[in-house]
């Protein structure tokens, strides 16, 4: 297991441990609808996906999952640093892991749906429009029962849900 270390904190790979402090930490994003929520069964499925910040007394202070849509395509999902800990490079420490994960898996493009768009933009990320994949690969990707994908694709069935939420893309 490889770790992380950061000013007074480490970036590592979440357990099946940390699911209940991950959801405690998403909770306040989902209730100002900044995030959306999820199930449990949700967070255990994809706590493969997740990185976390942790201070060295045990306390969860940001979290961020890389979720893979296509063969060179990933999205950066449920990035959240705690509120004491906003501005502290929390979340630059957890994006940058996870753009590590995703060039170690061979992705070269990471799609956000997020409000945050000044931290994602210094961090390379772009506004995009509609038509990022070709036809072929989204007829595919529209069969998908995800969520992350359908936002992605900018589906009708999830417009509810995203509204004023920014589409954002960063080649790796």
């Amino acid at each position: 297991m490889v770790e992380q270390a950061q000013q007074g904190y480490v970036v590592r790979r979440a357990r099946t441990s940390d699911v209940r402090r991950i959801q405690a930490l998403v909770e306040p994003l989902v209730q100002q609808r900044i995030l959306l929520g999820k199930d449990d069964v949700v967070f255990y499925e994809a706590v493969q996906e997740f990185r976390v910040a942790e201070t060295p007394d045990g306390q969860l202070i940001g979290c961020g999952a890389l979720h893979v849509i296509w063969e060179d395509l990933g999205e950066v999902r449920t990035l959240a640093v705690s509120a004491d800990h906003l501005g502290t490079g929390v979340g630059h420490a957890l994006v940058e892991r996870l753009e590590h994960d995703a060039i170690e898996l061979g992705l070269r493009r990471l799609f956000c749906l997020t409000f945050e768009t000044g931290f994602f933009t210094r961090h390379g990320y772009q506004e995009i429009g509609e038509e990022i994949v070709p036809p072929e690969v989204y007829a595919q990707l529209v069969r998908s029962s995800d969520e992350g994908v359908a936002e992605f694709l900018d589906l009708a069935r999830v417009k509810p849900n995203t509204l004023g939420n920014t589409r954002m893309l960063k080649l790796l």
